[in-house]
């Protein structure tokens, strides 16, 4: 690969599933099938020469089925104050263009899928906090998405619980909460208080730095 990218930052990611999310340990997913959000704010990023530093991006998935079955579709959201060659550099690794194969879930996703929908770009407000487990995604008429810790039942207290995966293609390490999102892009999504998980991101070509 003569491409090298890497990018460091806040991920938050809401899917359909029961809060853990069994997709993640090799179980079949709550209502068998697969739709979700994902959201990355990046402090740090480059794909060669084009720096990538302060943007955001969006990405909007959804399958028929179980992931490894395939057949499912895909949409980016990007920040429109990317300038056309960071445009270019973040949907090209978010395909998981120049990354080594299986590395990244970037690349895992975009081999799942059948179709893929034209990026939108357009203003993101985007703000994550990985210890508090929260999450505020904004993009004008198109996403409204929320995530918040787990509320214990008894207590009301928020409960800190987390996903660690050693040999994650995403993160090793991911706090669980919460996730509420109502989507109107190519791709739409209705979450209410389903599985989300937030995590630093930091990745490059060779897939996850540990």
């Amino acid at each position: 690969m003569k491409d090298r990218w890497m990018l460091r930052g806040s991920n938050y990611a809401n899917c359909n599933c029961a809060r853990g999310c069994p997709c993640q340990f090799g179980s079949p997913s709550t209502h068998g099938h697969c739709e979700a959000i994902g959201a990355i704010d990046i402090e740090e990023g480059y794909w060669n020469d084009v720096s990538l530093d302060g943007l955001c991006a969006v990405t909007l998935l959804r399958w028929p089925g179980e992931i490894a079955a395939g057949n499912g579709r895909q949409q980016f959201i990007i920040d429109e104050r990317a300038n056309e060659a960071q445009r270019e550099a973040l949907v090209k690794i978010m395909r998981g263009e120049s990354t080594a194969p299986g590395a990244t879930h970037f690349y895992v996703f975009t081999s799942t899928m059948s179709e893929e929908l034209d990026p939108i770009y357009a203003p993101i407000e985007c703000a994550i906090d990985v210890g508090k487990r929260s999450a505020r995604v904004r993009v004008p008429d198109l996403v409204d998405s929320e995530g918040a810790p787990i509320i214990d039942g008894f207590s009301g207290n928020p409960v800190r619980a987390g996903i660690g995966l050693p040999n994650g293609f995403e993160f090793t390490y991911a706090e669980v909460g919460s996730g509420t999102s109502r989507v109107r892009a190519g791709i739409e999504l209705d979450l209410a208080a389903s599985h989300a998980h937030f995590s630093v991101l930091h990745m490059n070509q060779e897939g996850v730095i540990r």
